[in-house]
């Protein structure tokens, strides 16, 4: 093990970097007097996020000094839903953790117990180090941590056999710039920069979103499908490309396969049929076809609002077609803009961070999208008797939200949740553990929407007792008795580990350069065109318009459209990320962002408010089988008609009626990757009366 360096060992503001669940991974400097850290601000010499920070973290330091943040380690006096703690020692707690631990692996084994996290902090370190290794070790049932992302990596993977593409700064070179439904306001705010850089020479901005958001406001062009019904949107366009001559008959036939089937599936999606399908008039789906092909260079940015839909893998793979099809892939500025998370998986020894091979078997796996359904089945054999949160809020993140709380509400389910706060789920804890801040901890922070690598280093010590995920679970770990040196590895080590991989794109990138410059770019060509002349990773190294792959595991091998489910409820629920500030459900809590999203509303057509008998300010309750809503309408054209919005990230213990989006949203799962179709949730919505 290296000799730690010691976070006091510094001059000037502190360098690090934002690990939120985001694509930007801003880059910061605090500013420390006395040892309390005074400012946080963004670092104005980083390439990418260029000194700008979102409204969340502008205000980070309210986090970090909350009257409301645990700061030492609490243990459940009364019933799992009274909410009630005493504190207790780090030695009491750890000690009854690691002896209800012990008894549960004695009487059912370490597939009773399941560790939650998910990207509270997505950090390579504080995400997926220690924690792995700990898990592994004990034998625990492995959690597929789906809930967001892993549906549209699948999708765009069977086509170009990779999730990246071109990098997000290449935006500036297009001419033609596809926001697939993304809010590139609200949520990759960085990027924006670019986009209107872009705009400002001579690029058309469309959006394609069934939400009025704020990036659709600023578009030159909004086009409104039915939520999931995007890959309609697609065959329709590529039928008018191919229809009409306007692919690139060259690209195609040198790298693609698939194409002769492709066009023979294309029939079936005429301009006509495509509009009955999605809802774009077939004039509009014509034109924009046209301007697409016929406009260099030409980018389409997905993320991962799409992927939450039955269909959602199907669709980013359809989408994922369009760029070869016309060889948008040619020209710097051309092609897909997905995430670039998969870079920085091939460039860094994650492996050897997280040490998969301590697992003595393959452990069965539990879907995080379905942890209602996992807690609360009684055929499911062992049943998970301890439940382990850290990184995450389930209780207001996961879907079909009720049945995870019947499961948290379980007196035999001993739970410890590891967090900053007293979250909705922690209320049901067992034990509640203080975790550090990001300003209070070592990690090394990768970024889904750039190719920038950052290491956050502490600026103060840790308030309290809390303690970063590493450091708690290297104090389990010892006292369960784990004697492997790894699980007396510290931060550092850690993220040496993960930089001495050897591959080519971190070639210059040491820990002692970042401790130095607070971040690097990956070592990428410096005309980084990555399908320009092909060479995609697939197993024909081909972009594959027919997937054999996909055949042979029983799947519709080429693009196709599968029609959104209907579950008798007559409205679509769109619950997406619009609140400025709020990021999931952390801040939520917070006074000042609290105030600044003020109460949360549902949009709704005015048809379909005027149907229902429902006017603007009005209160309303959405609802279904597995829940209800109530809160404000709000009339206009925010949505199409046959859709409503709320907002996501609100805790229903601070929700007006005690319930939020979560209470409403199906827990089913994509058709690709395991993720979630809570975007195809379904509702009624009925004005509330008095007597109601």
């Amino acid at each position: 093990m290296a000799e730690p360096i010691p976070a006091t060992a510094r001059t000037g503001p502190v360098k690090g970097a934002c690990p939120h669940d985001c694509p930007d991974a801003c880059a910061w400097e605090v500013t420390v007097e006395d040892g309390a850290a005074v400012r946080l601000a963004g670092s104005r010499a980083h390439p990418f996020t260029r000194g700008a920070l979102c409204a969340k973290v502008n205000r980070y330091l309210d986090r970090v000094y909350s009257p409301e943040r645990v700061l030492q380690p609490l243990r459940r006096v009364g019933g799992k839903s009274e909410g009630a703690f005493r504190p207790v020692g780090w030695d009491e707690a750890l000690t009854e953790i690691a002896g209800r631990l012990r008894a549960v692996l004695a009487t059912h084994g370490g597939e009773a117990v399941l560790p939650y996290s998910f990207a509270g902090n997505q950090g390579v370190i504080e995400y997926g180090g220690m924690g792995n290794r700990f898990f592994a070790r004990l034998g625990a049932s492995r959690l597929a941590r789906t809930i967001c992302g892993s549906t549209a990596a699948a999708g765009v993977r069977a086509t170009l056999g990779a999730t990246y593409g071109i990098l997000p700064e290449d935006v500036v070179q297009s001419r033609f710039i596809l926001l697939w439904g993304t809010n590139t306001v609200v949520t990759n705010v960085h990027l924006w920069p670019f986009i209107r850089r872009g705009r400002e020479a001579g690029a058309r901005l469309v959006v394609i979103d069934p939400l009025r958001t704020r990036t659709a406001a600023e578009a030159d062009w909004h086009v409104r499908p039915i939520p999931g019904t995007d890959a309609a949107l697609a065959l329709g366009m590529m039928h008018v490309i191919v229809a009409e001559g306007l692919h690139d008959a060259d690209y195609v036939e040198r790298h693609t396969v698939g194409f002769d089937r492709l066009r023979d599936r294309l029939a079936e999606y005429p301009p006509s049929r495509a509009a009955d399908l999605c809802g774009v008039p077939a004039d509009e789906i014509v034109a924009l076809a046209r301007a697409y092909a016929t406009t260099r260079p030409a980018v389409i940015r997905t993320l991962v609002g799409p992927e939450k839909h039955p269909g959602g893998g199907m669709l980013l793979r359809t989408i994922a077609c369009l760029p070869a099809l016309v060889g948008a892939w040619r020209e710097r500025g051309g092609g897909l803009l997905p995430s670039t998370a998969e870079l920085f998986l091939k460039a860094l020894a994650i492996d050897a961070v997280e040490m998969p091979q301590l697992a003595s078997h393959k452990t069965r796996l539990i879907n995080m999208v379905q942890l209602g359904r996992a807690l609360t089945d009684p055929a499911l054999r062992p049943p998970i008797l301890v439940l382990f949160v850290y990184n995450a809020n389930p209780a207001v993140i996961a879907p079909n939200q009720g049945l995870v709380v019947q499961g948290l509400r379980r007196e035999d389910l001993f739970t410890v949740v590891h967090d900053l706060f007293l979250t909705d789920t922690a209320r049901y804890a067992d034990f509640v553990l203080p975790a550090t801040s990001f300003v209070e901890e070592w990690d090394l922070v990768t970024s889904w929407g750039h190719q920038y690598l950052s290491l956050n280093r502490p600026a103060i010590a840790p308030r309290g007792e809390a303690v970063s995920n590493t450091e708690l679970f290297r104090r389990l770990a010892s006292v369960m008795g784990f004697d492997e040196p790894c699980f007396r590895e510290t931060e550092q080590d850690l993220i040496r580990a993960a930089l001495g991989s050897g591959h080519p794109y971190l070639k210059g990138v040491t820990f002692e350069r970042l401790l130095e410059e607070g971040w690097a770019p990956l070592a990428l060509p410096a005309d980084w065109r990555p399908f320009a002349e092909g060479g995609f990773p697939t197993s024909s190294g081909k972009c594959e318009l027919y997937s054999e792959r996909l055949a042979a595991r029983g799947l519709d091998p080429l693009p196709g459209y599968r029609p959104p489910a209907g579950d008798g409820y007559p409205l679509v629920l769109i619950s997406a990320k619009s609140a400025l500030h709020f990021l999931n459900s952390s801040y939520a809590h917070l006074p000042r962002h609290a105030r600044a999203e003020g109460e949360p509303h549902l949009d709704m057509h005015a048809d379909d408010a005027a149907a229902r008998g429902i006017r603007d300010g009005e209160l309303v309750r959405a609802h279904n089988r597995r829940g209800s809503v109530v809160l404000r309408a709000r009339v206009g054209d925010g949505v199409r008609p046959g859709v409503v919005a709320m907002p996501h990230g609100w805790w229903p213990s601070r929700s007006p009626s005690g319930a939020s989006a979560n209470a409403l949203t199906s827990d089913g799962l994509a058709d690709l990757g395991g993720g979630s179709d809570l975007y195809s949730t379904r509702v009624e919505v009925e004005r509330v009366t008095t007597s109601s």
